[in-house]
């Protein structure tokens, strides 16, 4: 199985850069995350002859999710238990066995706003969830921007960063307690290095160029999925491309 995550930053935008990777790299599963899109404008007719089935959840502008598969798409669930805020964050479907839960965690905004405290509950109902609903030795892959650098090789200036929304003691806690439910990085399981980045931000002048960047993109799996992981990367190309998304594509293998 080759499973893939990509911040598109809006699917209508970026609809001919997702048709082109999926034909050239041909995965089982993208999750795609903010595709800022209402569903009844979601660009169906963009994707209906691509070879894959799809489902989404959106809203007007902000956040939302879609899950790519070549194979059947099974026992969908929309929406975080939890999470009254009706924001389209939240996307578990059903793979042949294997969960795959695609989210897109708040960003945080400021680190003394209400949107930071909403950003660590969200991870708290995510916790909850995986606990109420699987066990650690099921096949599980939990997908997506999680707005976490988890340690100093996932930011281009650690020590000018720390305390910011996305790097800070209090999310990188959050995620380990998610974390601590069973899920292995599988990206690190492959690559100890740093500067190795997911996230360049367009303010940042010749930032991707520079590689001023950040790895807020994971792919987590299950005891039983990280097992059987043969390697994890990061498809740079796209971010090269005109009018990329300021994300790129993260890539795991599995031998399933």
């Amino acid at each position: 199985m080759k499973a893939a995550t990509f911040n598109a930053n809006s699917i209508r935008s970026r609809a001919g850069i997702v048709l082109d990777w999926l034909e050239a790299n041909q995965p089982d599963v993208l999750c795609i995350q903010e595709t800022k899109v209402q569903d009844d404008h979601f660009p169906v007719k963009a994707f209906e002859d691509c070879g894959y089935n799809f489902v989404y959840k959106g809203q007007k502008a902000y956040n939302g999710v879609a899950t790519f598969a070549r194979g059947q798409i099974e026992d969908v669930k929309i929406g975080l238990d939890g999470d009254e805020s009706e924001q389209a964050r939240f996307l578990k479907v059903n793979l042949g066995g294997v969960s795959i839960v695609n989210t897109y965690v708040p960003q945080g905004r400021a680190p003394d706003s209400e949107q930071f405290l909403y950003k660590l509950e969200w991870f708290g109902q995510l916790r909850e969830w995986f606990d109420k609903n699987f066990s650690p030795g099921e096949d599980v892959l939990w997908m997506g921007d999680l707005n976490v650098a988890m340690d100093a090789r996932d930011v281009h200036d650690p020590e000018k960063l720390w305390g910011s929304v996305c790097y800070c003691q209090e999310v990188q806690d959050a995620l380990k307690d998610v974390m601590g439910w069973g899920f292995t990085d599988v990206f690190r399981q492959f690559n100890e290095e740093d500067g190795l980045y997911t996230f360049w931000d367009y303010r940042v002048p010749n930032g991707f160029k520079r590689n001023i960047g950040w790895r807020l993109d994971y792919i987590m799996a299950s005891k039983s999925m990280a097992g059987r992981c043969t390697g994890c990367w990061v498809d740079k190309e796209p971010r090269a491309l005109k009018k990329p998304s300021d994300h790129t594509f993260l890539v795991a293998e599995f031998d399933i």
